[in-house]
């Protein structure tokens, strides 16, 4: 793909030469994608990957601008040949799995937005107190990473971005899929006939009996011990660097996100296969 893309690149030019002659890279692709998969997994930066591989600080930048989207469309691999890029596919897979989903809100501390910028408050958060973007994952209930949308502000809430994502609708018209989720979403299960699950409402406010109290932690212990999966998929994407937090530019932060999540998932398929081969 990324030689398919170069070569289209080179064609739409309007050239004095033919096509192949001049110049050849001694970037090869295959040091292009090394390149790219150390700096999101350890954060180092371009000037210090420029003096590794030889090059100049520019060569590696555009290296890192061209493999990432490419990364990111991979999607997500749940098999040897299956692959998830699109929010529809991952509840059509549910289904036809009979497996639980588990969704939840994740934000990544970036940059602060220029002074003087009109939209820069809406990537304040208002549950970290910081510059943020925030991205939806989704995973299975053994905690594999099935699907990470594209990044959000951080002022917008978890609830708005399922809605948006069209969540409510796929499950509404798409098959019978149990999807658990924080209190961040209460209010989905009511507009998708019980599909999302999310934890017990507390009726008193003030002054509950002794019983109720105890009802009510049992039941939200529950909900929470069958919940938690999702936190270690989350934390496994907050092991690499670029997802910690990210220092580059607001306008990458989606194909960021979503390459780090291909990768990690091919990662988690291929531990999966190599233990049932055992």
């Amino acid at each position: 793909m990324w030689h398919e893309r170069h070569q289209a690149r080179l064609e739409s030019r309007q050239r004095k030469r033919a096509v192949g002659a001049g110049a050849k890279h001694r970037f090869v692709f295959v040091d292009r994608l090394l390149a790219t998969l150390v700096h999101l997994r350890h954060g180092a930066t371009h000037d210090v990957l420029a003096c590794w591989f030889g090059v100049d600080r520019s060569t590696i930048t555009r290296a890192v601008g061209e493999v990432r989207p490419l990364l990111a469309e991979r999607g997500c691999t749940v098999g040897p040949s299956v692959r998830l890029r699109t929010l529809a596919e991952v509840v059509d897979h549910l289904g036809s799995a009979g497996r639980t989903g588990i969704v939840h809100g994740t934000e990544i501390q970036v940059r602060r937005p220029a002074a003087g910028r009109k939209d820069r408050d809406k990537f304040i958060s208002g549950k970290s107190k910081q510059n943020a973007v925030k991205t939806m994952v989704l995973t299975d209930g053994d905690g594999r990473v099935l699907f990470c949308s594209p990044a959000k502000p951080g002022s917008c809430a978890d609830i708005t971005h399922a809605r948006q994502l069209g969540l409510v609708k796929l499950l509404v018209d798409g098959p019978s899929v149990e999807i658990l989720a924080d209190a961040g979403y209460q209010g989905l299960g009511a507009q998708t006939g019980g599909r999302v699950v999310t934890p017990p409402h507390r009726k008193f406010k003030k002054n509950a009996p002794d019983w109720y109290e105890e009802r009510y932690e049992r039941q939200r212990k529950a909900h929470s011990s069958r919940r938690i999966r999702v936190e270690h998929g989350i934390a496994h994407l907050k092991n690499w660097r670029a997802l910690a937090r990210h220092l580059g530019r607001r306008e990458h932060m989606s194909d960021t996100v979503q390459a780090v999540a291909a990768l990690l998932s091919h990662q988690q398929a291929a531990d999966l296969t190599s233990a049932r081969q055992i």
